[in-house]
């Protein structure tokens, strides 16, 4: 009987323990429901976002679409496709350090999301680093084996580091380069085929060192037939220029010769050293047309215009007389017809209608090269009718992907190409108005304390570095945060009110003028006022939607009035029609 109780009790306890274990379980699945409730409810809530994201990013909406797609993440942070898709709206935006930062996360998610890496090497593409994007584009094939778009992107790629690659080993160092335009004579300009003088001396200096570059590249077996060509033409070169020919240009004989106007050239003529009104509006009315000016005339509007802009300080001071006004534009690119409705709204460039353009002239859009022959034009014209800051495109790096290079070398010739990066360096970095407000590219700077002076004072005969004053001038953003933070593009800094605030106050300023970004307006009034963002190339890419505008000063008080305005029609040249076949099967 005992025993029997005994073991009735042993029973009853062990129910006891089971009875408590399951109580608790019970309690916390109670505790646990409402949590995966709330999880499962985020989750779907995150999926509508995205799907409203990306309406938004098919109407061309790419802020709206990054704002929806950063709610979806902030409800649920694992999903690589939401960061993946940020990626590619940022980079509709330019903003491609944004848009490899979330690749990167997307690919950490999830290593074996080819997407993400795809997202990566397009942005880095963007920003000119190729080596980089192979190696996303790499991974992407390796994930993707049998996907021939995959493989066609990656031989591209290829092909594109291996360019650089033979253009690192036959560049010439900075300090043994010679100008390209101190060679030109645009009255005199030496017989050849491209119409150029190029010094023999340069042609020999060039060809050996592609002699290194073939064997870099291809190998010396394979190269040993081509050196042996290849010396053979340097053979001659060199007896023709020690000999004591004395020609300062390939196959010129020690004679120069005119270069010939054709009889039935029916373009724009400069008659002499003087660039007129009525040369421009022809030359304005040719281009209208989609005619080409003469190469002749070109030379002489680009070098004289470098003549003008080497002259200048590195940060030029604007006087506007009381009762006078001055317009202030924003970036350009090469959407030339929108130029010209700029001069309906607002009158043609003058001393008493003057300009300043802000950079960014060329690129994206297929008329740059009529835009900037337009504006170097009227500043040949009168020099205080129109003032022209550098801006971040116009260097070599963005314009070997994003189009005014291959579109110089169509219109025009190769010897363009690298005019027009040499003149590029002599533009100034910024101006200031009536010593009051600061117009510049980009924006402001990554220490406090630079002064007007330092700007002044900057080495600007180069191309843009990665880092300093001059990079931050052409690439920095304002940010909504006080403070300042990592670039969105990659390049520069993004910087806040109160660096603004302390700007102003150093240097004794009112207003801070920039560009550089595409805005729904045409502009954008920040940090309490005294940041104003000025865009004047509407419906940027034919695809963005946006207005254009342009800022009126009126002295003494320089009271900015923003005018806004409509992109107008062009011919069925579509944007980025010369940029690189690289850039361009990745867009």
């Amino acid at each position: 009987m005992e025993q029997a109780e005994r073991h009735i009790t042993g029973r009853d306890c062990n129910y006891g323990v089971y009875y408590l274990l399951a109580l608790n379980l019970f309690e916390k699945a109670i505790l646990v429901m409402p949590n995966m409730e709330t999880e499962n409810s985020n989750i779907s809530r995150a999926e509508e976002l995205k799907v409203l994201a990306n309406e938004a990013f098919k109407a061309h909406k790419y802020g709206q679409a990054i704002d929806l797609y950063t709610q979806a993440i902030e409800l649920n942070t694992e999903n690589a496709v939401y960061w993946a898709n940020r990626a590619f709206a940022h980079t509709k935006l330019e903003e491609y350090g944004s848009a490899i930062q979330d690749a990167s996360k997307a690919v950490e998610i999830d290593p074996k999301y080819s997407k993400g890496y795809y997202r990566r090497g397009a942005a880095y593409l963007a920003m000119g680093k190729f080596k980089e994007a192979l190696k996303d584009f790499q991974q992407v094939k390796k994930l993707c084996p049998n996907d021939p778009d995959a493989a066609r992107k990656v031989k591209e790629c290829e092909k594109a580091v291996k360019k650089l690659k033979f253009e690192e080993a036959i560049a010439v160092p900075e300090s043994e380069r010679q100008s390209i335009a101190d060679s030109i004579d645009f009255h005199s300009i030496g017989m050849s085929p491209s119409s150029s003088s190029v010094p023999i001396q340069a042609v020999i200096v060039a060809v050996t060192a592609a002699i290194v570059a073939v064997v870099v590249i291809v190998g010396p077996a394979i190269a040993t037939t081509i050196t042996g060509i290849v010396v053979a033409v340097l053979m001659v070169l060199g007896v023709y220029w020690w000999g004591g020919c004395g020609g300062s240009g390939v196959f010129t004989k020690g004679r120069k010769l005119e270069l010939e106007v054709e009889p039935q050239y029916s373009g724009a003529r400069i008659q002499g050293d003087v660039i007129t009104l009525d040369f421009v509006m022809k030359m304005v009315d040719d281009f209208k047309k989609q005619k080409c000016l003469h190469k002749r005339y070109a030379f002489q509007i680009v070098l004289q215009t470098r003549e003008m802009l080497r002259a200048l300080p590195s940060l030029v001071d604007i006087n506007i007389p009381d009762d006078n006004h001055f317009t202030v534009c924003g970036d350009i690119h090469g959407q030339f017809y929108d130029l010209l409705n700029i001069f309906e709204l607002n009158g043609l460039p003058s001393e008493e209608n003057p300009y300043l353009f802000n950079g960014d002239f060329v690129d994206r859009g297929s008329f740059s090269l009529e835009v900037i022959l337009t504006l170097f034009a009227f500043k040949c014209m009168s020099p205080s009718a129109i003032y022209l800051a550098r801006g971040n495109h116009e260097s070599k790096s963005m314009n070997k992907i994003y189009g005014f290079e291959g579109e110089v070398r169509s219109k025009l010739n190769e010897t363009f190409v690298e005019l027009f990066a040499e003149v590029f360096c002599c533009l100034p970095l910024a101006h200031v108005l009536n010593e009051k407000v600061f117009v510049v590219h980009g924006g402001l700077f990554s220490v406090d304390g630079v002064k007007l002076s330092d700007i002044r004072a900057i080495d600007r005969f180069f191309e843009p570095p990665e880092e300093g004053l001059m990079c931050e001038l052409l690439w920095s953003d304002p940010q909504p945060l006080p403070g300042r933070g990592p670039s969105k593009r990659g390049v520069g800094l993004s910087f806040g009110a109160d660096v603004t605030k302390r700007f102003l106050q150093d240097n004794n300023l009112d207003l801070v003028v920039r560009s550089h970004e595409v805005k729904d307006e045409g502009y954008e009034i920040e940090h309490d006022g005294k940041l104003i963002t000025v865009f004047s190339a509407p419906n940027y890419c034919d695809q963005m939607g946006n207005k254009g505008a342009f800022i009126r000063f009126e002295a003494p008080d320089l009271k900015p009035n923003i005018i806004t305005f409509s992109a107008v029609p062009h011919p069925d040249v579509k944007p980025m029609a010369y940029a690189n076949n690289f850039l361009r099967l990745f867009s």
